[in-house]
């Protein structure tokens, strides 16, 4: 079934794709917790997929809450985006969107407003240091070979090439149980490297950045 043909079904789908929580740790220490939610919707006159996820750092002070939504097209570039980052130091809005191949960013402070824009040639995708499941996108783009990927970070201000290749079935840990997942990695760029390990039905199950100690896992279901 084509990527299109796909989408037109995933539309009929009642609730969400997708959703679930993530687990972020720093070595063994826990550090935050992510919860997001996939959902087929429509985007301008076609099919695509909105991905909302809030992650809440409350292990120190101050609690930093960031709160991205991400609006993907049938092409699975990002379309637009709403972002608000809950920081008591500087809450800021982030509003986004793609047009004529560049993503065009506005940040709203308190007392300011910034906007830059990004050349954002396909395959791009959304992304933030803080926010895992924000990875689940590019994942869609890993194929055998490395593919190139426009990472585009707002909430930074950076953009960054990243390579992306699917390497198949490998072994790792989940909650601490053996298991064999769908391992793809995302090479360049600050992070240097991450991995990302999906499930047989293609959620994303745990990323790791290994640069920075950090692993984010799905949590067990209730």
């Amino acid at each position: 079934m084509s990527g299109a043909a796909l989408l037109c079904a995933l539309l009929g789908v009642q609730g969400p794709l997708d959703e679930g929580a993530l687990v972020v740790r720093e070595d063994t220490a826990e550090i935050a917790r992510e919860t997001f939610r996939l959902t087929a919707v429509r985007v301008g006159v076609g099919a695509g997929w909105k991905l909302a996820a809030t992650i809440r750092y409350d292990r120190t002070r101050p609690v930093l809450v960031l709160d991205p939504i991400v609006e993907i097209g049938p092409d699975s570039a990002p379309a637009s985006l709403e972002y608000t980052v809950a920081d008591p130091r500087e809450p800021v809005r982030i509003l986004g969107q793609l047009s004529r191949g560049r993503f065009g960013v506005r940040l709203l402070g308190r007392r300011t407003e910034r906007a830059r824009e990004f050349p954002a040639p396909p395959p791009a995708a959304i992304l933030d240091d803080s926010v895992f499941a924000l990875y689940l996108p590019v994942a869609w783009r890993a194929r055998s070979q490395p593919v190139a990927v426009t990472g585009i970070f707002p909430r930074a201000g950076r953009r960054e090439v990243l390579a992306v290749q699917d390497l198949g079935t490998g072994a790792t840990t989940l909650n601490r149980d053996a298991v064999a997942l769908r391992h793809i990695t995302v090479t360049g760029g600050a992070n240097q490297l991450v991995h990302l390990w999906l499930g047989a039905d293609g959620r994303l199950l745990k990323v790791q950045v290994p640069s920075r100690h950090l692993t984010a896992e799905r949590a067990r279901a209730p």
